[in-house]
């Protein structure tokens, strides 16, 4: 068994090749890496503050301004005032949102749908298994130690 030191580099190269590949597979008027972040986090956590958003996507709030007003001008997102504070404002998707999200992760799943093809159906669990464990790792705040 390999140490934690030996993995680190053979996980994320694998992780990049297949986030490059991925990224590859989408054409070219596609929703750009931010807007589909965002969409996504609005469609998995519901209505959201901008700043809330920008947390999760480990972005600066100034960072992602301008995809903010893109997809409220292509009707992806709404944006209204909080309930609690009116001058902060609450992201939510809409259904073209949704639409357009789907349509975007609809052309990747279909191409790794394909590449699973090559895996046995054992190796396709260890990768579903991985996933989850490597979607966990990318919700920790720190992966460092004092």
């Amino acid at each position: 068994m390999a140490s934690r030191e030996e993995a680190v580099p053979v996980i994320r190269t694998g992780v990049s090749r297949l986030a490059r590949r991925l990224r590859a597979e989408r054409p070219d008027h596609a929703l750009t890496a931010n807007a589909v972040g965002v969409l996504a986090h609005l469609h998995r956590h519901g209505p959201s503050t901008p700043g809330a958003v920008a947390a999760a996507e480990h972005q600066r709030p100034q960072s992602l301004t301008r995809t903010y007003a893109e997809l409220a001008a292509r009707g992806l997102i709404s944006r209204t005032a909080g309930d609690r504070d009116r001058r902060e404002s609450v992201l939510a998707i809409t259904p073209a949102g949704r639409r357009a999200l789907g349509a975007d992760m609809a052309l990747r799943d279909a191409w790794l749908e394909g590449a699973l093809e090559s895996l046995t159906d054992a190796e396709v669990e260890i990768v579903r298994i991985a996933a989850e464990l490597m979607d966990r790792l990318a919700g920790t705040t720190s992966g460092r130690t004092a």
